[in-house]
C-alpha cells in the first residue's frame, strides 16, 4: 500500500520588495513569484525550513 504524503498549500502574501536577497531567491525556490500565487508542495523538512524563513510574506494551509 503506498504510503500518502502530505502536502501543504503556500500562498504568496506580501511582496518581497525591501526584503534581502535571499528571502527574495526563497520565495523563487518555492515557486512564488507574484503576490496571491499558490502552490501545492509536499510537507518536507527542507520545504518547512525554507517557509519559516519568509513566513512574514506568506500564509500557509494544510492541503
Amino acid at each position: 500500500m503506498a504510503k500518502k504524503e502530505s502536502m501543504i498549500k503556500v500562498t504568496l502574501k506580501k511582496s518581497g520588495i525591501g526584503f534581502s536577497e535571499r528571502q527574495k531567491k526563497t520565495l523563487l525556490g518555492l515557486g512564488l513569484k507574484k503576490l496571491n500565487s499558490t502552490k501545492l508542495l509536499k510537507d518536507t523538512p527542507a520545504i518547512r525550513g525554507m517557509v519559516n524563513k519568509v513566513s512574514h510574506l506568506v500564509s500557509v494551509e494544510d492541503a
